[in-house]
């Protein structure tokens, strides 16, 4: 059974309140193709989110691997009519790389490596007529240099394709490439990083206007330093970093993990979690807000120290004895309109070997408030098992945020009922409601039963879905839950 939610934080239970439970019910599903991605593919999550809503409602657009041969771009309107289905082929020495929408063409990127080089291929399709376009190849590479990458704004109007020149497998440089809509150029950069003195570990993120952050986990896993490089011609580049590992009483403590997004107030968000270098024991949590506009100025929240006493309450929300953390990854940044901040960890391994069950257990919640200082934590205790064959696409969990609340998604098995449950906490408080029954009685045999990457929120009160029913059906369906 799931143990009650473990609340701690700067004010009572009593004060607080509670939330009242939502109510769903299963509107619609249609039958649901979809063919688990094999050998790496499988751990690698390229592309964790496969369904994308529609800007206006209307309805949402599904990218599904349906066969070994290709993907399928397919758009339904919100009462699962599908409008049109658009074949994607996928050829040997090709894989996704990336999926977006923007105003008026959804995006399949592919990765395409032989012995002649590598090359990234951007395949366009029309919203409104599922028309496939030609596919353009939007950045080359040698065949033994570092893997190509992309990033899509969050609104799908510009993609920026880069490779990286190296010197003894550090990154020397980055060149990019931004593209609008329509996949016209708009301008190439270059990224130098020849002042880094050692190894560090960067990654590429732009802006819905075109701007472009590099985000550096560097001075031996210690720093965390954002450069901003602004869309046009112009040649200012901003660094804002700050050091979040060190020696403390004695122990060195580097990043373990680290998660940056750019989140819908404009700035870049950061949060890292740290640990002892020499016995990989969890130290803490530190978020920076990075905020380009005006002079350029940083917000280092408060670290939040991983006690003896965060341990005994994680110790009761999950029933188990911990005496450390491990396996614990940043999952979610999450911005409210008030400007508070959630994030949302989880605890997620494997048992050992290729073929062997997965499994994800608790959700550790923060919350900041608008001045960026710590205000609540949460625990939410969870025990979910996954077959090898879908990996960490049927574990984990799904979030969204509408106004105050952020929402939580799980496929859990709760008083012996196989579901997808929601949860809602609130972002002021930290109150998380009971978990609430979607009523969609997801099998629960050890086979592929829910494809978290098709989750998705068409608005506050309507949620899309892919499981499999029941254990008597091998059929996926693609659902339309209501909460009301």
């Amino acid at each position: 059974m799931l143990q009650r939610v473990l609340l701690t934080g700067l004010i009572s239970w009593t004060i607080l309140g509670s939330i009242a439970p939502a109510t769903a019910q299963k509107v619609k599903s249609t039958p649901f193709s979809y063919l688990p991605e094999q050998g790496a593919d499988r751990y690698d999550m390229r592309v964790p989110r496969k369904t994308l809503a529609l800007a206006d409602g209307s309805g949402f657009v599904i990218l599904a691997h349906q066969s070994a041969g290709g993907y399928a771009v397919e758009r339904y309107d919100a009462d699962l009519k599908k409008q049109w289905s658009t074949t994607i082929p996928v050829t040997p020495g090709e894989t996704l790389e990336a999926f977006g929408r923007g105003p008026q063409q959804a995006w399949v990127v592919l990765h395409h490596k032989d012995d002649n080089g590598q090359n990234l291929a951007v395949v366009p399709v029309n919203l409104q007529s599922g028309q496939r376009g030609p596919a353009k190849v939007v950045m080359t590479a040698a065949p033994r240099d570092r893997r190509l990458g992309v990033s899509i704004s969050p609104d799908g109007t510009r993609l920026l394709a880069f490779r990286y020149l190296t010197r003894e497998q550090q990154v020397k440089s980055i060149a990019a490439t931004l593209f609008d809509q329509n996949l016209a150029q708009l301008e190439e950069k270059a990224y130098d990083f020849r002042d880094q003195g050692d190894f560090f570990s960067p990654a590429v993120h732009v802006a819905n206007d075109g701007t472009q952050y590099v985000t550096l986990i560097s001075d031996g896993m210690k720093k965390l330093t954002v450069r901003r490089y602004p869309a046009g011609k112009s040649p200012e580049i901003k660094v804002l970093g700050v050091p979040v590992g060190g020696t403390f009483g004695g122990r060195p403590v580097t990043i373990r993990d680290a998660r940056f997004t750019v989140l819908n107030d404009g700035s870049l968000y950061a949060a890292a979690l740290c640990a002892d270098y020499a016995t990989g024991e969890y130290y803490s949590l530190k978020v920076v807000k990075y905020d380009f506009s005006g002079a350029g100025d940083m917000k280092f929240s408060p670290e939040f120290r991983f006690t003896p006493t965060y341990l005994a309450e994680v110790s009761k929300a999950s029933g188990l004895d911990v005496k450390r953390l491990d396996d614990i990854y940043l999952g979610e940044l999450l911005l409210t309109p008030e400007k508070q901040l959630v994030v949302v960890a989880e605890k997620h391994f494997e048992e050992g070997g290729s073929e062997a069950p997965v499994h994800a257990r608790e959700l550790h919640i923060f919350g900041y408030n608008e001045f960026g200082a710590p205000t609540w934590h949460s625990i939410v205790a969870k025990d979910q098992v996954a077959p090898a064959v879908d990996s960490y696409t049927g574990i984990g969990f799904r979030a969204a945020v509408f106004g105050g609340t952020v929402q939580l998604v799980t496929l859990e098995n709760i008083n012996k009922k196989s579901d997808l449950y929601l949860r809602r906490v609130n972002a002021q408080t930290g109150v998380v409601s009971a978990p609430e029954r979607l009523k969609l009685n997801v099998a629960d045999d050890r086979q592929l039963a829910y494809v978290k990457d098709f989750t998705a929120w068409l608005n506050e009160k309507t949620i899309i879905g892919v499981s499999r029913p029941s254990k008597k059906s091998a059929a996926l369906q693609l659902e339309k839950i209501v909460v009301k």
